[in-house]
């Protein structure tokens, strides 16, 4: 059930990510934002496990903002690295 979760909490993550991304990061497919998304919750579990980060009792915000910046990373990387140019030649 929590694989679940984790691809449902990737989607949202994945296009919360893309919306804080800077500059125009429209240019990479919608699965790769997901992927991107479910990469960013699964490692920004890690990143805030390892800096101290041990949960609470309801909603833990800040384990959900870290995930958003790790996943807002990623676009930009995936968007770098796979991203279509949209800017024509000359």
């Amino acid at each position: 059930m929590e694989i679940i979760g984790v691809i449902v909490a990737g989607i949202i993550i994945g296009l919360l990510g893309k919306f804080v991304a800077p500059g125009n990061k429209d240019n990479i497919p919608i699965w790769l934002t997901i992927l991107c998304g479910i990469g960013g919750v699964i490692i920004g579990w890690f990143v805030y496990t390892a800096f101290g980060g041990n949960g609470s009792s309801g909603v833990d915000w800040v384990r959900w903002l870290v995930a958003i910046v790790i996943s807002a990373v990623l676009v930009v990387i995936a968007s770098t690295v796979t991203g279509r140019n949209t800017t024509a030649r000359r």
